[in-house]
C-alpha cells in the first residue's frame, strides 16, 4: 500500500490508538451486560433498558424505551461518526488512491459476500431466519484493533492499516444494506421533510459554510424525519456526515485552517463514541440471558450460521481475495505481511459484535433475535481468541534490543 503523508500517519496512529483502547472497553462493557442478564440484577437490568423516555416538542412528541433511544438515537451519532471517517479517507485519506483501496475494497467486498453465502446456505429454507442474512457480514474495528494491541509491537503498521481500511470499507457496505434492506412502512410526507433537511445541508456545503452549527441543527430535523419515514433513523448520521466540508479538490478551506469542519467534528466526537456510545450500546444489547440455553441451542441453524459465516466465511473470502490479487499482481501485501498474517487478519475480521448486533436488532423482534445474539457473541470470542492465538504463533517477535 502506498505511503500516507506524515499528517495522515500520525492521524491514523491516533485512531488506532484510542479504537485498541475501545476495544478492551467494549469487551468489558459487554461482559458486565452478560453478567447483569444472568445475576441477582436481571431485574434491574431490564428494567434499564425498558425505562420510557419521551421527549416533546411542541406537537411533536417521541417516546421509546432506553434500548431504542440507544439504537436509534445514539447509533446515529456512531454513524456520523462513521460517514465522516468515511468521507475523510475517501478524499484524503487510505481510501484516497486505487492503489490504496483496491486491496481492501477487494477483501472487504468478499468478507461480506462468503458470510452472506454460508449464512443463506444453512437457513435458506427458513424465510424469518433469512431477515438477518446481512448480520454476520461487518467487522468491529474497535474489538478487532483491541485484541490486536494485545500483540504490541509485534504487529506490522501495514497489518493494523489494512485491517481499520477493511473495517471502514466493510461499515460502507452495511450502511448500504441497512439503507436497501431494513427500511419499512415510508412516508411520503417525512420524506420530503428530510430531502428538505438534505437539501439545505447540500446548499451550505456548495456555499462554502464551514460553521458547523447549522449542518448539526439540519441533522436533528433529518434525524426526526427519517424516525417517522421508515427509512432508518440511524442513516440520518450518514447523510448529515457526508454533508460536513473537508478539503480537497472541490473545496475552498483556507489552508491556513489547522482542521477542516470534518476533521474537528471527528475528532471531537471519536472519544465520545468509543469510550460511550458503543459501549452503552453493547452493554444494552448483549445482556444475553444464559441460564435457558441448552448445549444444541448453539447448533441451531440460525446461530451457528452466524458462527460459521463470521468465523469461516470472513478468513476464507479476506484472504481469498488477497491471494487472488497477489496472484495477479494487481496488489501486494502490506510490509511485514505474508499469506500466514493474512490469515490472522482474516480471523480477527470474523469479529463481528457492534455492527452485527444492531444489524440484528433490526432484522428479528422475536426469540430469534436471543439466538442471533448468541451467535454473534460466540463467533466474536471465537474469532477473538484464533486470530490472537495465530498471530502470536506467527508474527515474529521484536528483538529485545528493539522494544
Amino acid at each position: 500500500m502506498a505511503r500516507l503523508p506524515e499528517r495522515a500517519l500520525q492521524a491514523l496512529a491516533d485512531f488506532l490508538r484510542l479504537e485498541a483502547a475501545a476495544g478492551i472497553v467494549l469487551i468489558a462493557a459487554a461482559a458486565l451486560a452478560l453478567l447483569c442478564a444472568n445475576s441477582p440484577l436481571q431485574q434491574l437490568y431490564d428494567g434499564f433498558r425498558g425505562l420510557p423516555v419521551a421527549v416533546v416538542f411542541g406537537e411533536l412528541r417521541i417516546a421509546k424505551p432506553l434500548l431504542l433511544w440507544i439504537n436509534d438515537g445514539l447509533m446515529a451519532v456512531f454513524f456520523l461518526l462513521v460517514s465522516l471517517e468515511i468521507k475523510r479517507e475517501s478524499l484524503t485519506g487510505q481510501l484516497a488512491g486505487r492503489e490504496q483501496l483496491l486491496l481492501p475494497l477487494a477483501c472487504a467486498c468478499a468478507g461480506v459476500a462468503v458470510p452472506a453465502l454460508l449464512f443463506t446456505a444453512l437457513n435458506h429454507g427458513d424465510a424469518a431466519a433469512m431477515r438477518g442474512w446481512a448480520v454476520p457480514t461487518a467487522t468491529d474495528i474497535a474489538f478487532a484493533l483491541g485484541v490486536l494491541a494485545l500483540l504490541g509491537s509485534r504487529v506490522p503498521s501495514g497489518m493494523k492499516l489494512l485491517l481499520s481500511t477493511i473495517a471502514v470499507v466493510d461499515d460502507l457496505i452495511a450502511i448500504l444494506i441497512i439503507a436497501l434492506f431494513y427500511s419499512h412502512g415510508l412516508s411520503l410526507a417525512a420524506l420530503v421533510w428530510a430531502g428538505a433537511a438534505l437539501a439545505l445541508m447540500l446548499l451550505l456545503n456548495r456555499r462554502g459554510t464551514t460553521a458547523l452549527t447549522p449542518y448539526l441543527l439540519l441533522g436533528a430535523v433529518l434525524w426526526v424525519a427519517m424516525l417517522k419515514s421508515g427509512v432508518h433513523a440511524t442513516l440520518a448520521g450518514v447523510a448529515t456526515g457526508l454533508m460536513i466540508p473537508h478539503v480537497n479538490r472541490r473545496n475552498t478551506i483556507p489552508d491556513a485552517v489547522e482542521h477542516s469542519p470534518l476533521e474537528y467534528l471527528e475528532h471531537a466526537l471519536h472519544p465520545w463514541v468509543a469510550y460511550a456510545i458503543l459501549p452503552l450500546f453493547a452493554f444494552a444489547n448483549a445482556g444475553l440471558v444464559l441460564g435457558g440455553l441448552r448445549l444444541q441451542d448453539a447448533f441451531a441453524a440460525l446461530p451457528l450460521g452466524i458462527v460459521l459465516a463470521l468465523v469461516l466465511g470472513k478468513p476464507v473470502g479476506i484472504v481469498g481475495a488477497a491471494l487472488a490479487l497477489r496472484a495477479l499482481r494487481w496488489a501486494r501485501f502490506p510490509a511485514g505481511m505474508d499469506g500466514r498474517a493474512m490469515l490472522g487478519l482474516g480471523l480477527l475480521c470474523g469479529i463481528g459484535f457492534t455492527m452485527s448486533l444492531f444489524i440484528a436488532s433490526l432484522a428479528y423482534s422475536d426469540l430469534r433475535y436471543e439466538e442471533a445474539v448468541l451467535g454473534v457473541l460466540a463467533a466474536s470470542v471465537i474469532a477473538a481468541l484464533l486470530g490472537l492465538t495465530w498471530l502470536r504463533a506467527v508474527l515474529p517477535k521484536q528483538p529485545q534490543g528493539e522494544r
